[in-house]
């Protein structure tokens, strides 16, 4: 490995922080060594599209998305998740970005990294639940606020981190857009295994095809220190993915076992609002478009026009 890539590696700063376990027992526990993990905008929650507000946001925009990451890939096992970092170093082109949505304007949230949850069955997996299901897997793509110089500086920031949260659904065929990482997944089978992606891959690739609907709202990271700086966007339309592929993830390990059933309980969705960009609510309102910055988002006010 050349010196380029060993600092890019050192460079990478997690989210994930100290030692914990995902066991009920262990979850309950968290914060004892993590005091926000006890705070009231804490996630994952458990979605539903009747108690979710319709309003007609704006697009959420994605730039980049498009472009193929080669050599800017960084996977590693890092015992709760498989991780892919993003490295803006080695490249003149800017990493991927988004913007709109629910952000004020001018806001925009760049990629940092992106990873991923799942079961140990077929029947549970995600963090989230959407209309009282579980998905066998989900992807969070991490973005930081540009505002902020690195990503522990944007962990004390309400407006820190934005998370889009994708569901995976199981299929019989494989879902090619997964063989780049797929094809790497087992350099990391143990604990700490790092490796740079061979096959370049775009992060539209990972997306779902409908990216016009998500639910919104204001929570927290799922794993220590459960920072609550996130304004999550879920988009309901689930990835597709084989019984062999999720299979693959199944082989990593951690330091105790094989990594499976890394997501988190759900947490009390307490005052906190759910708003839904449904395209049905654009057209209610005659095609005008939602002013984010009157949004509530945490008691009855619905309103979000002056």
């Amino acid at each position: 490995m050349n010196i380029i890539k060993l600092i890019s590696l050192l460079m990478t700063i997690p989210l994930v922080t100290g030692h914990f376990r995902y066991r009920k027992r262990d979850q309950h526990k968290w914060h004892q060594k993590f005091k926000f993990c006890n705070g009231k905008r804490q996630s994952p929650i458990s979605l539903s599209s009747s108690k979710s507000i319709p309003v007609p946001l704006p697009a959420l925009e994605m730039i980049g998305y498009r472009n193929y990451l080669q050599g800017r890939l960084h996977l590693k096992n890092n015992g709760h998740s498989v991780a892919m970092s993003l490295h803006d170093h080695a490249s003149s082109q800017r990493l991927p970005y988004i913007f709109g949505a629910t952000f004020p304007e001018n806001e925009e949230y760049q990629v940092d990294h992106l990873h991923f949850h799942w079961g140990a069955k077929n029947s549970r997996g995600s963090e989230h639940m959407l209309n009282g299901v579980r998905y066998p897997m989900e992807m969070h793509i991490v973005h930081k606020n540009k505002a902020y110089s690195n990503l522990s500086d944007a962990l004390n920031h309400e407006d820190g981190l934005v998370v889009l949260g994708i569901f995976f659904q199981l299929q019989e065929e494989d879902n090619q857009s997964l063989y780049p990482i797929l094809n790497d997944l087992k350099k990391v089978q143990w604990l700490n295994k790092t490796t740079i992606l061979g096959i370049p891959i775009t992060l539209a690739s990972l997306l779902p095809r409908n990216t016009d609907i998500f639910y919104v709202y204001k929570g927290s990271l799922t794993t220590p220190p459960c920072n609550e700086v996130v304004t999550w966007i879920i988009f309901p339309t689930p990835v597709p993915i084989s019984f062999r592929q999720l299979n693959q993830f199944r082989f990593l390990h951690n330091e105790y076992k094989v990594l499976a059933d890394n997501y988190r309980q759900l947490q009390d969705l307490g005052m906190r609002i759910v708003y839904v960009r449904r395209l049905d609510s654009i057209r209610n309102y005659n095609e005008t478009i939602c002013n984010v910055t009157n949004l509530n988002w945490f008691n009855n006010n619905k309103s979000c026009f002056p």
